[in-house]
């Protein structure tokens, strides 16, 4: 999983914007996508639940299918898609417990963060 978290402020309650402020609080937008079109296939995959192919996307987004396959590759390194039976989904049902279980995810990182830096502050003060 490699994915960036960008905190950002705070969208009025306006659904669309609430969506793109989540995309984009994720990392999900960069320069060179300037049509959004990694958005445009997440919001496919969040509207259904059943998963999708790649050519069902391109066809419903009026993406090429290098391109979808291209934002399905970096959504599924960034663990928020996985493929089930020849079909893109996402990892979880919901946003909401998408959003939880990266927090879970993130946890584990971190606490293997900390661990290795207590262990490189332990040598480091060894060599002192």
């Amino acid at each position: 999983m490699a994915f960036t978290i960008k905190q950002l402020e705070k969208p009025k309650n306006e659904l669309n914007e609430e969506l793109q402020w989540l995309c984009q609080s994720l990392g999900m937008f960069n320069e060179r996508d300037k049509e959004k079109s990694c958005y445009r296939v997440f919001i496919q995959l969040l509207t259904c639940t059943r998963g999708l192919t790649s050519e069902e996307i391109s066809r419903n987004t009026h993406i090429t299918r290098g391109t979808v396959i291209h934002h399905i590759n970096r959504l599924s390194e960034d663990g928020l898609v996985i493929s089930q039976n020849g079909k893109y989904k996402l990892r979880a049902n919901s946003l909401h417990r998408i959003i939880k279980e990266l927090k879970e995810d993130l946890k584990e990182i971190f606490k293997e963060m900390e661990e290795i830096a207590q262990k490189i502050d332990k040598e480091l003060e060894s060599k002192k």
